[in-house]
C-alpha cells in the first residue's frame, strides 16, 4: 500500500474546542469552560477557520426582519412538485435508468462530500490536478452553489455554529436549517463574517477559481443535460424520463441528503464525543449523506478526513478518498489520535460511548 494512504494524525493535545464548549439556547449562544487543554492545531494544518470562534457575540436588540427571497421559493418548489411527480414515473422507466440516476445521486454526492466540504472547505487532506478537475466537475453536478461559495459557507457555519453568523443556524429551527435559509435574505452577520474569513487557499486554486467562472454553464451542462442524454443516447430512454428521474428527482434527493446534515443532524442523536454542541450522530444521515452524519464528531474535529471515529464503516466518501490515495490521486490524509478520540469522549461527551 502506497505510503500517502498512512493518514497524518494530529496531536493528542489538540481539540476543536477544547477550552470553551458553546451551547444555543433560545437563539443566544453561552460560552463555557469545560477543562481546557492546550490548543495545539498540529502539523501541517494552517487553516483554523472551521474551528468555534468563542469570541464572538449576537449583537443585542430587535432581529432583522425577514426578507423572503422568492424567486428561491418558487424555483424549490417547482422543483419538489416535479421530483414528487418523478416517482410516477418510475415504474415506466428502463432499469438502466434508474441505475444511471443513482450513480448520478453518488457522483454529485461525492462533488460535496470529497470535494467542496473534506477537501476544500476543511483541507483534511490534498488532491492532485486530475482529481479536483474530477471534484470540480461532479461539484457543478451537485448544483449547491460553486465550490468557493460553499466553502466560504461552511467555514463559517463551524466558526460561528449556531449563532446568527452562521448561514443556516439550527436554533432557528429545521424547516429554517433545513431549507428556509435559502428562501431568505441572510443576516447581517453571515455577511459581515464571511467576508472576513481567509479564503485565500480558495482564490489561489485555479481550479476552485475557474469553475466559479463558469458555474452557470457547468452546472445546465452537468446538472441537466448529462444525466438527461445519457440514458436517450445510449439505451433508448425517452428524454422526458430521462430529464424527470435522473435529473430532478436524482437532484432534488441530493439535495435534502445534504441539507439532512445542516437539520437532523443538529437536533436528533447523541452526542459521544461533546455533549455541549448541538450537532449530533445521526446514522440515518450516515447514510444517505455518504458517511457525513457522524456530526457530533465532525464539528468536535474539523480536519479529519474521515469525519468519523470509525473510518470506512458506513462511510462511502472516505473510501472514496482511501481509494484515491491508493492510486496515487490524493494524499496527506488528516486522522485524530486514538488517544486524542478517548479523552475528549471522557471529558465532554454525553457518555454513549458506542456510535458505530
Amino acid at each position: 500500500m502506497p505510503a500517502q494512504l498512512s493518514p497524518m494524525e494530529i496531536s493528542p493535545e489538540f481539540s476543536a474546542t477544547s477550552a470553551f464548549a458553546h451551547v444555543a439556547q433560545n437563539g443566544a449562544v453561552h460560552v463555557e469552560k469545560v477543562n481546557p487543554t492546550h490548543e495545539d492545531i498540529g502539523s501541517g494544518r494552517v487553516m483554523t477557520d472551521d474551528v468555534f470562534d468563542e469570541s464572538y457575540r449576537e449583537k443585542k436588540g430587535p432581529k432583522p426582519a425577514t426578507v423572503y427571497v422568492w424567486r428561491n421559493i418558487i424555483l424549490m418548489f417547482l422543483l419538489h412538485v416535479s421530483a414528487v411527480y418523478a416517482l410516477w414515473l418510475i415504474p415506466a422507466t428502463h432499469i438502466l435508468t434508474l441505475v444511471w440516476a443513482m450513480l448520478c445521486f453518488i457522483l454529485s454526492g461525492l462533488g460535496i462530500t470529497a470535494g467542496a466540504h473534506r477537501l476544500w472547505s476543511h483541507r483534511s487532506y490534498k488532491a492532485t490536478l486530475p482529481l479536483r478537475i474530477f471534484l470540480a466537475v461532479i461539484n457543478s453536478m451537485a448544483f449547491q452553489n460553486d465550490i468557493y461559495e460553499w466553502a466560504r459557507d461552511h467555514r463559517g457555519h463551524h466558526k460561528f455554529s449556531e449563532t446568527d453568523a452562521d448561514p443556516h443556524n439550527a436554533s432557528r429551527g429545521f424547516f429554517f436549517s433545513h431549507i428556509g435559509w435559502l428562501l431568505v435574505r441572510k443576516h447581517p452577520d453571515v455577511i459581515e463574517k464571511g467576508k472576513k474569513l481567509d479564503l485565500s487557499d480558495l482564490e489561489a486554486d485555479k481550479v476552485v477559481m475557474f469553475q466559479r467562472r463558469y458555474y452557470k454553464l457547468s452546472l445546465l451542462i452537468m446538472c441537466f443535460f448529462v444525466p438527461s442524454i445519457v440514458p436517450w443516447y445510449f439505451w433508448g430512454e425517452s428524454l422526458y424520463n430521462s430529464f424527470f428521474i435522473a435529473a430532478i428527482l436524482r437532484y432534488a434527493l441530493i439535495l435534502n441528503a445534504t441539507w439532512l446534515v445542516n437539520s437532523a443532524a443538529h437536533m436528533y442523536g447523541n452526542r459521544p464525543y461533546d455533549r455541549n454542541i448541538n450537532p449530533r450522530e445521526n446514522h440515518f444521515v450516515v447514510f444517505g449523506a455518504l458517511g457525513e452524519g457522524f456530526h457530533n464528531y465532525h464539528h468536535t474535529f474539523p480536519f479529519d478526513y474521515s469525519t468519523s471515529e470509525f473510518g470506512l464503516k458506513w462511510n462511502f466518501t472516505t473510501a472514496f478518498i482511501d481509494l484515491m490515495c491508493y492510486l496515487g490521486l490524493a494524499s496527506d490524509p488528516k486522522r485524530v489520535a486514538k488517544e486524542t478520540i478517548l479523552a475528549r469522549k471522557m471529558r465532554t461527551g454525553d457518555g454513549s460511548q458506542k456510535t458505530g
